[in-house]
């Protein structure tokens, strides 16, 4: 068995253990929203874009795929199409209208006519002293000197200091296993915020990188112990508020679930564990 660690389960240790069992062990998963599905719709669509020769690259174009990548996105989760008839405060029409807005918006941070992606929803992977990290990059960039440009598609605003680490921390994330796969760290690291029309860029270095290999191992240790003691204690702080969870959180009232059997193995297993599924970057 390999260890291996995404950086969406990382980041859900750091901000809290009883979070990653929830959705690790336990398998949890918070109800589908409007705005994440909109997110992985928008997703979808300035992902095959790129697709279409550059000259046809315009916003007409990428509104017109909407729908077919919808319905692809409703055929492999059909619970989708479910959680907009449901949400009486919602209209199909108003949500595929924010999700042309957000498509719409990308045009005017960057031109897709003058992009040619190396790779877009590249799954990454490297080894790091005996754990697997691994991911998805939504699109990377190389310039004619081998120069990497990390970018990251956020559907929402450019958060405050409460979010902020935790974007730059997946960003980085992705850079550490870049370098070490080639050898070459990444040049920049380029955070599209399409929620009001934003670019954070950052621009790593071998420190910054060595610091979060170090992060990460000891998330990785943290996540042993607790799975070998099964102390998954809750952290709080703000993030609280938007946590699907709180019904089961001891801090809010509630009692999580029992253990399953084999949970140190489902915690530390890449085969089983959901965390370790990187999908989700």
């Amino acid at each position: 068995m390999t260890p291996a660690l995404s950086p969406s389960r990382a980041a859900d240790f750091k901000q809290c253990p009883l979070l990653f069992r929830f959705r690790t062990i336990d398998k949890l998963e918070g109800p589908p929203s409007p705005a994440a599905a909109r997110g992985t719709l928008v997703h979808a669509v300035l992902e095959h874009l790129f697709d279409l020769p550059a000259d046809q690259r315009t916003p007409a174009a990428a509104t017109a795929l909407l729908e077919p990548r919808w319905r692809a996105l409703v055929e492999e989760r059909p619970e989708l199409a479910t959680m907009l008839e449901e949400d009486a405060a919602l209209t199909e029409e108003g949500w595929f209208l924010a999700a042309a807005g957000l498509v719409e918006q990308w045009f005017a941070l960057e031109d897709p006519t003058r992009l040619e992606p190396q790779a877009r929803e590249l799954y990454v992977e490297t080894e790091v002293e005996g754990l697997t990290l691994r991911g998805y990059v939504d699109r990377l960039d190389v310039a004619p000197d081998g120069a990497m440009r990390v970018v990251d598609y956020k559907t929402g605003r450019s958060p405050g200091e409460l979010f902020e680490g935790k974007a730059l921390f997946q960003m980085k994330f992705y850079a550490l296993v870049l370098w070490r796969l080639h050898g070459r760290v990444p040049a920049m690291l380029q955070l599209v915020y399409l929620g009001n029309g934003e670019i954070v860029r950052y621009l790593p270095d071998e420190r910054d990188l060595l610091a979060v290999e170090r992060n990460v191992r000891a998330i990785w240790d943290a996540v042993v112990r607790a799975a070998r003691t099964g102390d998954w204690r809750p952290r709080t702080s703000k993030l609280c508020a938007w946590c699907d969870f709180q019904e089961l959180c001891p801090e809010f009232g509630g009692t999580p679930p029992p253990l399953p059997e084999g949970a140190d193995r489902i915690a530390l297993d890449p085969a089983r564990s959901g965390a370790l599924d990187p999908t989700e970057e």
